[in-house]
């Protein structure tokens, strides 16, 4: 159980406090899990914009010579054939067949990588890179000196651009451009998104956060902005069908499990690649799918999956009462067999078996 004396605080702990925020424990940082209500801040980003701290992520430079051949050896997919300023969402397979997490490339130029990955894996990222870098590459852990504002939403747009030059819109999805904003110079402003609402993500030193979050929702007042908690993160991201390490998945989950195959590139030398690549020509013997349930229940996380006879064939590995579809939905692993879409399985809530059926993702189309 983490204890407060134990956690790390983000640049804008004071700043969420104040507000009013409900704050947690999340990945070793005291964090703003909702403001004013999960369902009112989901609907906030959806049709408006809301901003989210995303500070306790964990940021690395990979500069050298041999910064891409690092990166090669060490995630799944090619990062050979990323041009600067481009992103490419990717893996760290472990040697196992799971993964160690998934993570962002962005290439700043030929010689220098950022890799963006999840809080709760800083440490272990952070040694399992250092373990295979053989050659040389200058590597930097940024993550305590960096914060980060993930301002989501359609209108998200409209308020950012007044406070920089850089034309947002010639920023396509999984790209970014460094230059000024709010005065700042050296801003990483880039197309991610993890909510399928668009918008942008803002990566600053923490000496200015304040006067970042401030310019941010002066600029955005006359769009309805409002702070967003991890909580609504949680629901949007899982309405795109997008994986959460920890929940969807782990150390023990392959990428080909998780239908992550499109970020596992064969064409190059990765760790653990010849597994991999046996179980993409031989299949799996489970998967991860989309459901929807049909009768009236929420699924949550570690929940039971069963057949019609009860038998228990998966797990949920997330789950939610989605507030724009106004459904269940989750997400778990199950037997190949019960993967195809309208395949009848059942969640096991509170010992009842509540039909459900398996959809493509995303739920939520805009």
């Amino acid at each position: 159980m983490e204890t407060s004396t134990e956690l790390k605080s983000v640049a804008l702990e004071n700043k969420h406090i104040s507000l009013g925020a409900k704050m947690v424990p999340f990945a070793g940082y005291l964090m703003p899990v909702s403001y004013s209500g999960l369902n009112d801040e989901h609907a906030t980003v959806r049709n408006a914009m809301g901003v989210f701290d995303v500070s306790h992520m964990g940021e690395f430079i990979l500069k050298g010579e041999h910064a891409l051949d690092l990166i090669q050896r060490v995630t799944s997919n090619d990062a050979s054939v990323l041009v600067n300023d481009k992103i490419q969402y990717s893996c760290l397979p472990n040697d196992k067949g799971g993964i160690v997490d998934d993570l962002l490339v962005y290439r700043i130029n030929e010689k220098e990588y950022m890799l963006v990955v999840n809080a709760s894996n800083i440490d272990k990222d952070w040694d399992w890179i250092s373990k295979y870098n053989t050659k040389g590459v200058e590597m930097k852990n940024i993550s305590d000196d960096v914060s980060l504002l993930a301002v989501q939403g359609p209108k998200a747009i409209l308020a950012l651009q007044k406070l920089t030059d850089v034309n947002l819109s010639d920023i396509p999805y999984y790209a970014f451009k460094i230059g000024k904003f709010n005065g700042e110079e050296n801003v990483v402003i880039s197309n991610t998104g993890y909510t399928g609402a668009g918008g942008f993500e803002l990566y600053f030193p923490n000496k200015v956060a304040d006067k970042m979050w401030d310019a941010i929702f002066a600029a955005g007042s006359e769009y309805g902005i409002k702070p967003i908690g991890l909580g609504a993160r949680d629901t949007l991201r899982l309405e795109m069908g997008f994986c959460l390490y920890g929940n969807d998945i782990n150390d023990t989950t392959s990428p080909i499990e998780a239908g992550l195959g499109w970020i596992t590139k064969f064409t190059k030398e990765f760790t653990n690649k010849a597994a991999l690549l046996e179980q993409k020509e031989k299949g799996v013997s489970k998967k991860l799918v989309g459901f929807e349930m049909v009768d009236r229940g929420i699924p949550r996380h570690d929940y039971q999956i069963a057949d019609a006879s009860g038998n228990v064939i998966g797990v949920v590995t997330s789950g939610t009462q989605s507030p724009t579809l106004n459904k269940a939905i989750g997400m778990g692993y199950v037997p190949t067999a019960f993967s195809k879409s309208d395949s009848e399985i059942f969640i096991m809530i509170r010992d009842k078996a509540i039909k459900a059926k398996v959809v493509k993702t995303p739920f939520y189309k805009a």
